[in-house]
């Protein structure tokens, strides 16, 4: 007879076995009550099938096409049967311990209160001293659309131990009761890259619910602080996505406000410093996003 699922675990891949199955390896998989679902976002190699082959129990869907961060979380979310829902980046690792309780924490949290729909564990990097990515986050400001990581670039000296409510949750690890997902809706695919969590939480948020940050749990991602931020694709998305969330969530006259910062502050400001660092790759990229946006 098959247990019942409590948790599943869902990571996409693209291009990524590696880390996939490095992940995979870290996660407690003889907990008969937890599944693992990996979906692979038309890597460009076949990699659904070494991952099938190298670990029979996880599920592994083959998507034909990118779906996008959004769009394979949601691919995972039809084939899932937990009651709750964990998220996780496939280039993050679960260090300690792998037993049936580590995820605990989060659940309880989520138990802990009908209003909780929404929790994160605290995120470090996985590597030098490990230092804190994540412990909640800062509120957007509603024109500028900033916000901090609590603690981020810090040692952990246990200075964020302290479970809070926060705005957002991080897309690298999230965990969500599924009754959530069926009032306030599936992840929105219009992003594609960056942005997607922020936009889930407001709706998570708008639906009645709040988002927590629970310490006892903690995740280590190998995200390098560089890594990717001189690319031509996320110059475009962050671009175009910054003006896309603004236009789904900030609302009455703020959002004009809004729109003028970011296309004419934020965006000519990366123009002239990616112009003069030679980068006209991203000066380009830039400009793409904002045309993108007002066509679409």
């Amino acid at each position: 007879m098959e247990v019942e699922k409590i948790l599943s675990i869902i990571t996409v891949n693209f291009n990524g076995v590696k880390d996939t199955c490095e992940l995979i390896e870290s996660l407690p998989l003889d907990d008969e009550s937890l599944e693992v679902i990996v979906v692979d976002n038309a890597s460009n190699n076949d990699e659904a099938t070494v991952i099938a082959q190298q670990f029979p129990q996880v599920k592994v869907i083959r998507s034909k096409q990118n779906l996008g961060f959004a769009g394979g979380n949601n691919l995972g979310i039809q084939t899932a049967k937990g009651k709750y829902l964990f998220f996780i980046n496939n280039d993050t690792l679960i260090r300690g311990e792998r037993n049936e309780n580590f995820f605990q924490p989060l659940i309880d949290r989520l138990k802990n209160s009908p209003k909780i729909g929404m929790v994160c564990p605290k995120i470090r990097f996985s590597w030098g001293n490990q230092l804190i990515q994540y412990a909640g986050y800062t509120p957007l400001s509603p024109i500028t659309l900033r916000n901090q990581s609590i603690g981020y670039d810090e040692e952990d000296h246990g200075q964020y131990d302290t479970p809070h409510s926060t705005p957002y949750a991080h897309g690298a690890a999230m965990m969500v009761k599924r009754e959530i997902i069926e009032k306030a809706g599936l992840m929105p695919e219009c992003y594609f890259l960056y942005y997607e969590e922020l936009d889930w939480s407001m709706m998570i948020r708008r639906a009645g619910y709040e988002i927590w940050y629970e310490p006892t749990c903690t995740i280590f991602h190998k995200e390098s602080q560089t890594t990717g931020q001189q690319s031509p694709l996320r110059t475009f998305y962050i671009t175009r996505n910054r003006l896309l969330f603004a236009k789904r969530n900030i609302k009455g006259g703020t959002r004009p406000l809004t729109y003028m910062y970011l296309m004419g502050i934020v965006a000519p400001k990366d123009i002239l410093r990616n112009l003069f660092q030679g980068r006209i790759d991203l000066c380009k990229a830039t400009f793409k996003g904002i045309i993108h946006f007002i066509k679409t």
